[in-house]
């Protein structure tokens, strides 16, 4: 369906996801994506640009639903070319009959059945089943609680996320019923990835228990790697801070983290997986290993 060579889709992470890493993820047989996320519309027709420069392969773009010119990002995508699109933080539905009319490949993130069935009636071309053991904004199902119901939910390709960061994690999605992984911790660490060494540092010496959630209270849980920003969000969240006051904490946080390496009020999204992530590699190196793990394992 996308062309690809793996069943391996590089998450669409806001500030992360960005030429560098998504062309080395779909030149290594990968589906890279461009995290639009809160960016401009003439930002993301950019980056897209920047990655045709440096591949031919297939790639796509992550739309972020909340995004203030998510319609205008959504005529990018269709103007440009593009022929995969991953959606988040919304429905889609308005931008579908455009983007099937243009061959793009609709494919919203979704972490329950009910939406799971709604995209798929609304026409999109297969969903990403994502749980709670991711980074970023998160659910609550678990990822092997929920892609084995949204699979037998559904009659178009499922696509697992959430806690998958080598060839175990891939061979048990397939034996879920999911077609494809989607990873997004794992490439955090990437040789590629733009990312702040001490971010990326702060992932490869992650412990099982080193992740947290914050927002639980108002509806916007968001999962990281604890840290200053954290406990302080999580003190005042308890206190009964109004949402608009714990905005306030974590504004530019992600950026802070991911560019300028500001591990101490940075936002350091990365999913529960991140206790297994050892170590920097090149995509190529990254998709090797996994597919090797995973077809070894699935071959007995």
């Amino acid at each position: 369906m996308l062309g690809i060579e793996y069943p391996i889709i590089q998450g669409g992470m806001a500030w992360v996801a960005e030429y560098n890493l998504v062309a080395a993820v779909s030149e290594a047989g990968g589906l890279g994506l461009i995290g639009a996320g809160g960016a401009p519309a003439e930002f993301v027709r950019e980056q897209i640009r920047k990655v045709k420069e440096r591949t031919e392969k297939p790639f796509g773009v992550n739309l972020m639903l909340m995004n203030p010119e998510a319609d205008a990002i959504a005529r990018v995508i269709v103007e440009e070319g593009v022929k995969v699109v991953t959606t988040g933080a919304g429905n889609p539905g308005k931008y579908l009959s455009a983007w099937k009319e243009a061959g793009v490949k609709v494919i919203p993130v979704v972490a329950s059945v009910a939406m799971a069935r709604m995209m798929e009636r609304a026409g999109a071309h297969a969903v990403v089943a994502e749980g709670t053991e991711s980074g970023g904004h998160i659910g609550s199902a678990t990822t092997m609680t929920l892609v084995p119901q949204v699979v037998d939910a559904v009659n178009i390709p499922v696509i697992a996320a959430g806690g998958i960061a080598d060839g175990r994690g891939l061979a048990a999605a397939m034996m879920l019923g999911a077609e494809a992984v989607q990873l997004g911790t794992r490439f955090i660490v990437a040789r590629e990835s733009i990312v702040h060494e001490n971010y990326k540092r702060k992932v490869i010496d992650a412990r099982d228990i080193d992740s947290e959630v914050t927002g639980m209270s108002h509806g916007h849980p968001v999962r990281q790697l604890r840290n200053q920003m954290t406990r302080e969000y999580l003190k005042q969240e308890k206190a009964g801070a109004p949402f608009e006051e714990l905005e306030q904490l974590t504004l530019g946080a992600l950026r802070k983290a991911v560019v300028e390496g500001d591990v101490v009020n940075g936002t350091l999204m990365a999913g529960q997986i991140a206790g297994l992530v050892h170590k920097e590699q090149t995509c190529e190196e990254m998709i090797r290993e996994i597919m090797e793990q995973a077809e070894h394992l699935l071959g007995k």
